[in-house]
């Protein structure tokens, strides 16, 4: 039986996998200790599963277990890795490029290291979604010490040519960051062969628990350094401080391990609901799916509904069906959505569009009843619209 709402909203957050929760559950009580305290049995238990997890998710991604750094979320991962390079780097130069479709997490925090006095670029995209590599290339200076391009986009789900970009940051010897939030865990990502020498991402993007990240920092060719944003203790190899949330990480792990074994099967049955969902929206007039449409993630649609207003639309769907706007961290914004708007959609375009994010526990009838509650919602709005 149909049970309603439907959560179409995965980008902004993934219900737990049971398996991650089960493992998870015995680190809230029987083994509950400090994964610092190196003098008892309970410590060293601790220690032993933080670092099996640490092993999870450094296989997810292809590096190593001791460049695997883990934080409260992708936005203290974002946060560490650029105002860390900023901080650490300062002698050889304070430009960084970024690009104008970034998340805030991002976004705000280079507008912060501007104020700082770092000197950024931030660059435009195509009407596609994806930045221009030569424009990339052209911007680099000689105090070019950054780049900062994320590797999927969480509203529109494109993918930018991380490997591509790696091998200019490479060429020139600047370091590569990205935000790798939404792809890790849901395509494969390897930082060795993409060259990403710093990768932000967190556990409840791909059905672990909320306030647990990671931040991947190269080791070797080159050793990237990095100031702390956080003192007292010296954990995390110096670079984060703090007591480790060991219930979590075990479900960080967890999550990485599932997602390694079962991402590939995932996108194939993910990206035919997906399609499914888009041929039968886009019968509708004056509907756009926005992005490249073959360079993206499998289980994100971005539509915009001209004459059907976003917010009334979300409304309209709100009780039966979960969507967003946009970013999570932003949805509440009456402003229209930045990425949308660098891509060259007007206000009213940008305004009428919704996100849809499936996962992994997604089903066909779920999809067959958002595809008909949509199109009725859309056309009742329409109907004293005059177009």
């Amino acid at each position: 039986m149909l049970k309603l709402p439907i959560y179409l909203d995965h980008n902004a957050t993934t219900p737990c996998d049971p398996r991650v929760l089960e493992a998870m559950l015995p680190y809230f009580t029987d083994r509950f200790g400090n994964a610092a305290s190196r003098n008892h049995s309970f410590g060293w238990q601790a220690e032993e599963a933080v670092e099996l997890a640490r092993e999870q998710v450094a296989n997810l991604i292809g590096a190593e277990s001791k460049e695997i750094v883990f934080t409260s979320g992708a936005t203290e991962s974002d946060n560490l890795a650029l105002k860390g390079v900023f901080e650490t780097y300062a002698s050889k130069g304070n430009h960084i490029i970024t690009a104008l479709t970034e998340h805030r997490a991002v976004m705000d925090t280079t507008k912060h290291i501007e104020k700082q006095g770092g000197d950024l670029t931030f660059l435009d995209v195509q009407p596609d979604g994806l930045i221009d590599l030569g424009a990339l290339e052209a911007a680099i200076k000689p105090g070019t010490i950054l780049i900062s391009l994320m590797y999927a986009n969480n509203e529109t789900g494109v993918i930018q040519p991380i490997t591509e970009i790696g091998r200019i940051a490479k060429k020139h010897g600047i370091i590569f960051f990205t935000d790798g939030t939404q792809a890790a865990g849901k395509i494969r990502v390897d930082v060795n062969k993409d060259g990403i020498d710093l990768m932000a991402f967190s556990a409840h993007k791909i059905y672990g628990p909320k306030g647990i990240g990671a931040l991947y920092v190269r080791r070797r060719d080159p050793r990237v350094k990095l100031h702390p944003q956080m003192d007292g203790g010296g954990h995390e190899r110096g670079m984060r401080s703090g007591t480790l949330n060991v219930p979590g990480i075990v479900g960080f792990g967890k999550a990485c391990e599932l997602s390694s074994m079962e991402m590939d099967a995932d996108a194939r049955r993910i990206s035919v609901l997906r399609d499914k969902l888009e041929r039968a929206l886009s019968g509708l007039d004056e509907t756009y799916v926005n992005g490249n449409r073959e360079k993206r993630l499998p289980q994100v649609s971005n539509i915009s509904f001209r004459y059907a207003e976003g917010q009334a639309l979300l409304m309209g769907l709100t009780k039966e069906i979960a969507v967003s706007s946009g970013s999570a961290c932003t949805s509440a914004s009456m402003e229209p959505s930045h990425v949308l708007k660098a891509m060259g959609l007007s206000d009213e375009l940008a305004h009428s569009s919704i996100r849809f994010a499936l996962g992994r526990f997604t089903t066909e009838p779920e999809i067959d009843y958002a595809i008909g509650k949509v199109i009725s919602t859309v056309n009742s709005l329409r109907e004293n619209v005059k177009y």
